[in-house]
């Protein structure tokens, strides 16, 4: 395993074990997916460039299109979440009721 393989493998588990484990606040959880978005965004363009293929170029773009409508979604949420309930703690949200 190389060290640039290991460290966005690292990074991408710091993600998600802050996701899991540091679930308070809706926004730490959004902040949480982007930095793996990131990881993941930066592993596929090194990942592109190494194959020196122009197949495999448009994915990361693609990736990160994707990373920024689900930021956009994200922060909607937030928004009305805090809105509606007054605070962003996901301990106070109940799917279950209207």
């Amino acid at each position: 395993m190389t060290p640039v393989h290991f460290s966005f493998s690292s990074a991408f588990m710091l993600g998600l074990m802050g996701l899991t484990f540091h679930r308070t606040h809706l926004l730490s959880a959004l902040l949480c997916m982007e930095g793996m978005m990131l990881s993941l965004f930066i592993a596929l363009s090194l990942w592109s460039l190494q194959l020196e293929s122009t197949t495999y170029a448009t994915a990361p773009m693609l990736l990160l299109a994707f990373s920024a409508c689900e930021a956009g979604a994200g922060l909607a949420l937030l928004v009305a979440t805090t809105r509606t309930h007054g605070t962003d703690h996901l301990q106070n949200l109940n799917l279950l009721q209207c």
